[in-house]
């Protein structure tokens, strides 16, 4: 996971030069392995940096940080914004199709899609999206992998 969040981060520097946003990571320098798709879990990340850096932009920048996890927990990868938030009646449905929270004045507007399609990806992954926000505060998408869901080490796999 850390290597594949470093390349996302590497990926989205041209749209956050766009949008005067500086992402910041703080990743492991230990490997996080998980089972999984790369492709799909690559698109989460995009999808999340990306919304990250247009709609909280205003908030100058954006952390992208990864816990490994322990202690019967998965490990957990959260993209926080420093933007205006997302007022509280808004954050249960923003996983929904074309379910959009756009703020009256907004120039940036959306499908509503994007985290849908993040929502479902997840789940085939058995992880889920945790949303954070509240207004002038930000916001913080956190994806919570399970516990097994972590690959074993090479040196934990027996042959048979």
């Amino acid at each position: 996971l850390a290597t594949l969040l470093r390349g996302v981060v590497d990926a989205m520097e041209p749209l956050a030069r766009e949008q005067q946003v500086i992402i910041e990571s703080q990743l492991p320098d230990t490997p996080v392995v998980i089972a999984g798709d790369r492709d799909e879990l690559v698109q989460v990340f995009q999808n999340l940096v990306e919304n990250a850096c247009k709609y909280g932009r205003s908030g100058g920048r954006v952390v992208v940080e990864l816990e490994p996890g322990s202690d019967g927990e998965g490990p957990r990868a959260t993209v926080r914004d420093f933007g205006p938030g997302i007022a509280a009646e808004h954050l249960p449905r923003l996983t929904e199709r074309f379910y959009r929270a756009d703020e009256p004045g907004s120039s940036t507007r959306g499908t509503g899609l994007g985290l849908a399609i993040v929502k479902h990806i997840l789940n085939r992954h058995r992880a889920r999206l945790a949303i954070e926000s509240q207004p002038g505060a930000g916001a913080s998408f956190s994806v919570e992998f399970a516990a097994d869901t972590l690959a074993p080490k090479r040196n934990d796999v027996k042959k048979v």
